[in-house]
């Protein structure tokens, strides 16, 4: 299972569950999906790249960061960070902003939930990301997020190494 992400789409109840293995033990995995300075290094699918702006990896704290394009290009995004249990789970809600963290007063973003589990080979983590509105739903998906989010999930196996 180790390299391969699974998407299982549950339309019905606006839910994507995301599964991934890693060959790295959890602290490790953990501190790649909590630390601004590693998550630039693999976030973003080749050939753009993560830049944070400013990080707070605490409850009620956030993470505001842009994705480079190869054109120059800035997509800005922040996380909101909720609940944090180390080494076991986080979870937050994201949403697409302007360079200053604000965002649109009609869009909801997404919803994270991410979990993590040392299995005998490394660690697997889960991700259920929920939606307010099946049209945002559908609209990540059409933008490519699976392949997007694999292929960040790919430099993290390659960070990890």
């Amino acid at each position: 299972m180790t390299n391969k992400t699974v998407f299982t789409k549950d339309l019905a109840n606006k839910k994507l569950h995301v599964t991934r293995e890693f060959a790295a033990p959890l602290d490790k995995v953990w501190t790649a999906w909590t630390e601004s300075d590693l998550l630039d290094k693999w976030w973003a699918p080749k050939p753009w790249k993560a830049v944070t702006k400013s990080y707070s990896f605490t409850e009620g704290g956030t993470w505001l960061y842009y994705m480079a394009g190869p054109e120059g290009e800035r997509h800005w995004s922040r996380f909101d960070f909720e609940t944090i249990t180390p080494m076991q789970s986080f979870s937050q809600t994201s949403k697409f902003c302007d360079e200053n963290g604000n965002t649109p007063s009609d869009y909801t973003g997404m919803h994270w939930h991410n979990q993590f589990y040392a299995t005998e080979n490394g660690t697997r983590v889960e991700i259920d990301l929920t939606f307010n509105d099946v049209a945002i739903f559908e609209k990540m998906i059409a933008m490519g997020f699976e392949g997007g989010f694999t292929m960040g999930l790919n430099n993290l196996d390659e960070l990890l190494a």
